[in-house]
């Protein structure tokens, strides 16, 4: 039988919070596509994306997108409540993503959420950490550094930063350690629900594009 598949950007999936993530509807739309005979999920980069939002404008090769972060998942965890994420004005259009909308509404949240999971410290984060530190690390201050300088490109960084001088980049970790592990717990969290999704879509016989 010739394989077959369906193009669907993740941010595509309908959702109540702004934009398509990694929860429930991503799970129905692989039920969809096995119950069409299908064998394929063709996706656009599900990386985290620069100016303009264009999944081909990524900050990095091996992050994942905090927007495509499930909410909802996170509830269950008991890292937010329901009336916390539905307390959010996410736009009231149903078909179009407001970036400007997410980026100011979203973090908030993920920050929040982020700060109650710092007291769980799962042995499982931990091993997360080790095991991608490789580019997690420069990736989380990366992030952190823009953060702390409202987005400006690498070009506007002090000299000591934009040459990774050892005594620039250690001094910069250090003051922003809080944010450095939040970028961090978003990662983990990304990596274990696009896990999760993967390994059901593989059960259900869908390979990922």
């Amino acid at each position: 039988m010739r394989a077959s598949g369906i193009l669907m950007p993740i941010f595509s999936l309908p959702s109540k919070y702004g934009i398509g993530t990694l929860g429930r509807e991503a799970y129905r739309f692989i039920d969809f596509l096995e119950k069409a005979g299908q064998t394929y999920w063709q996706m656009l980069p599900a990386g985290p994306t620069g100016f303009g939002d264009s999944p081909y404008q990524s900050f990095s090769v091996f992050a994942g997108n905090p927007y495509f972060i499930d909410l909802d998942m996170l509830a269950e965890e008991g890292f937010l409540t329901k009336a916390e994420i539905e307390a959010v004005d996410w736009g009231k259009s149903t078909d179009r993503v407001d970036y400007g909308n997410l980026y100011e509404k979203r973090f908030p949240l993920l920050r929040l959420a982020a700060e109650r999971f710092r007291g769980t410290r799962s042995i499982e984060y931990d091993v997360f950490c080790r095991f991608h530190a490789r580019w997690l690390k420069d990736y989380a201050l990366f992030m952190a550094i823009k953060d702390s300088l409202s987005g400006c490109s690498v070009d506007c960084w002090e000299e000591g930063l934009k040459l990774r001088r050892e005594s620039s980049v250690s001094a910069a970790r250090e003051r922003l350690s809080e944010s450095v592990e939040f970028y961090q717990i978003l990662q983990f969290w990304f990596h274990r629900q696009w896990k999760k999704l993967r390994s059901y879509a593989a059960g259900k016989g869908i390979k990922l594009i």
